[in-house]
């Protein structure tokens, strides 16, 4: 049936998501999933919710959701936050409504994945910015000309973050750019760069429910930025899908984000555990980069990683290996809890005695 495609699908190369086997009793430390659940007061609000207003349609606007964010970071107001269907969709809105010029876009040669798929499907033109030798992201890297810059801060599949300071520098160099920074992880380390949306109108900055608030099957995201930017972000919504949150994930990442007490306590609980993870890699031989995220990304300079990740399959655990130049020797692990951890170590040192 290929006959039907049309020229932009045929010339598509999709992104692939991480693995979601169905396999018993699995350790699964691929998809950087939070291991602890949802906040009690999500759960509660999302059974509050099964009810028979479930016939109507949500507010499309996610009014009340968009009124705790700007409560939860303070100095915004509600017109000035964007909310999509999972941080993918507010980033797919983004690249059409604000990176689409006629001059390439910036971002890092090792980053999400997903950003050249985007550009594809859209037609965008861009580059790709060498990280440097330590997969550090250099700010004057960044001091050309370009029709916008996006990178994820802490980056993936790296951890490393970029201070604040370096954000700071990478917009005042940019000012005519809009430049977007995707925090997907940012609760786990670092600054987030919401602090400068008042000062910069260039900055769009891009979050998820999905990983410090342990809501990834409700797909909830938002972008904090100037209102220009979010108003050009809900052009192309409503030119899209006007209902991209149904009552449920409205409800429920509402709840989530009031909840300040589960927030804090559960993504310090995989801070600690990544502490551990490190120093319980490194004392196997194992470089571990600087992670500022739920996942650790790791190498052993005398174990090949595709063959590490096997065996670690064929005993029940997962991980991330992607075949991509520079980072082909690496292993991306997700911050599980202590027992999956130990699990993880105690298989890899079996596998490297062998």
């Amino acid at each position: 049936m290929s006959r039907f495609w049309s020229a932009t699908v045929r010339a598509l190369q999709p992104y692939v998501p991480g693995e979601q086997p169905k396999l018993p009793n699995l350790v699964k430390l691929n998809t950087n999933e939070n291991p602890y659940g949802p906040s009690p007061l999500a759960l509660e609000a999302l059974r509050g919710e099964i009810n028979d207003s479930l016939r109507l349609y949500p507010d499309p606007e996610s009014t009340r959701l968009r009124e705790a964010i700007a409560a939860f970071f303070g100095k915004l107001a509600p017109n000035q936050i964007f909310i999509g269907n999972g941080s993918d969709e507010v980033l797919a809105h983004a690249f059409l409504a604000l990176l689409k010029h006629d001059l390439p876009i910036l971002f890092p040669d090792i980053t999400y994945s997903f950003y050249p798929v985007y550009c594809r499907l859209y037609d965008i033109e861009y580059q790709t910015v060498p990280l440097d030798d330590n997969f550090a992201l250099r700010v004057a890297d960044y001091s050309r000309p370009n029709g916008g810059i996006i990178f994820p801060n802490p980056n993936a599949p790296t951890g490393i973050a970029l201070p604040l300071a370096g954000i700071e520098a990478l917009l005042k160099a940019n000012p005519d750019a809009v430049v977007i920074v995707d925090e997907a992880y940012i609760d786990f380390g670092g600054e987030s760069a919401v602090a400068l949306v008042n000062q910069y109108p260039n900055l769009l900055v891009v979050h998820t429910f999905s990983k410090s608030r342990s809501l990834a099957g409700l797909r909830v995201g938002f972008a904090v930025g100037h209102v220009d930017l979010i108003d050009a972000l809900q052009r192309v919504k409503n030119s899209f899908n006007s209902y991209p949150l149904d009552r449920l994930a409205s409800v429920g990442a509402t709840a989530a984000i009031e909840d300040r007490e589960w927030f804090e306590r559960t993504r310090q609980a995989v801070i600690r555990t990544r502490t551990a993870l490190t120093r319980d890699l490194e004392s196997l031989g194992f470089e571990v980069l600087p992670s500022a995220a739920n996942f650790v990304f790791a190498r052993h300079p005398k174990h090949d990683a595709e063959k590490s990740a096997l065996a670690l399959r064929q005993r029940g655990i997962i991980v991330r290996h992607f075949k991509l130049p520079r980072i082909e020797q690496f292993l991306r692990i997700t911050v599980g809890t202590d027992e999956q951890c130990a699990a993880l170590v105690a298989a890899l040192r079996e596998i490297l005695k062998a």
